[in-house]
């Protein structure tokens, strides 16, 4: 069940639309039952209308795709990693405002 305009993104395919995709890509591990990740969902929604053009957004359902959350160890929901070359650049975990999150994010992509 993905929510709102945010493309999902599986175990299956990972590797080809974060790891080798050309920009950075951030990616919302996130869960039907968790409260916080529906409370990010919108802010993240503008985020990609805003930078749409120099970043591309996933959302990941933790639960329904196990194996990419405990590779790269994402232990609480909701949890942002940003993704540049095929390596994790930061990693934002929690509801955070948006102008925090557009600042943590902001030097890949100023």
């Amino acid at each position: 069940m993905a929510e709102g305009t945010l493309a999902a993104v599986t175990d299956a395919n990972f590797d080809e639309l974060v790891l080798n995709a050309e920009g950075p890509v951030l990616v919302d591990f996130w869960a039907s039952w968790c409260g916080p990740c529906r409370q990010l969902a919108p802010i993240l929604e503008e985020i990609a209308t805003e930078k749409g053009e120099k970043l591309t957004i996933l959302k990941m359902d933790a639960d329904a795709n196990p194996v990419t959350p405990a590779k790269y160890r994402v232990t609480g929901l909701p949890t942002m990693n940003l993704y540049y070359k095929g390596e994790v650049v930061r990693s934002l975990v929690g509801v955070r405002p948006k102008s925090a999150i557009l600042s943590e994010l902001e030097e890949h992509t100023a």
